[in-house]
């Protein structure tokens, strides 16, 4: 099992910090029972990509945080427990590493710990030019797809 200890994760109020894309991949990788949930929406899932696992014998969660129409998702917690998050490590993971800070408190304050925010998340802020290709995890190199959810 891996240490969380040495991901040297940025510190943070209420779950257990902000760790780099590459740092969320070798998480994923030491500890079989690590997981990985991304909290985008349907439509970003589906139009941007999403991550790919399948190397690790994983398979991501997907639970949107926000609704359409910038509603909270209010069964959040139960689509975690659902998909069989219940314990940490999770790693959780948005478009800039924003939202995702949000899932990672309610989770470790609902015993869902250890919990990890994405630094970056998968795109990353925009560029100068308003384009997402400056940081995250698809500009980390990790594995993604653009198949759909």
């Amino acid at each position: 099992m891996s240490d969380p200890a040495h991901l040297e994760a940025r510190p943070a109020v209420g779950y257990a910090g902000d760790i780099t894309p590459q740092q969320a991949w070798d998480l994923l990788a030491g500890d079989p029972g690590a997981a990985l949930v991304d909290v985008r929406t349907d439509g970003e899932w589906r139009t941007i990509g999403v991550p790919d696992t399948a190397t690790l014998d994983k398979q991501p969660v997907f639970a949107e945080w926000v609704r359409a129409g910038g509603r909270p998702n209010t069964g959040f917690l139960e689509e975690l427990k659902a998909a069989g998050v219940t314990g940490g490590p999770v790693v959780f993971l948005c478009r800039s590493g924003q939202r995702s800070i949000g899932a990672a408190r309610l989770a470790t304050a609902a015993g869902i710990a250890p919990s990890y925010n994405v630094l970056e998340g998968f795109e990353g802020a925009p560029g100068a030019d308003g384009v997402r290709d400056q940081e995250g995890w698809k500009v980390a190199g990790l594995p993604w797809t653009e198949a759909a959810k």
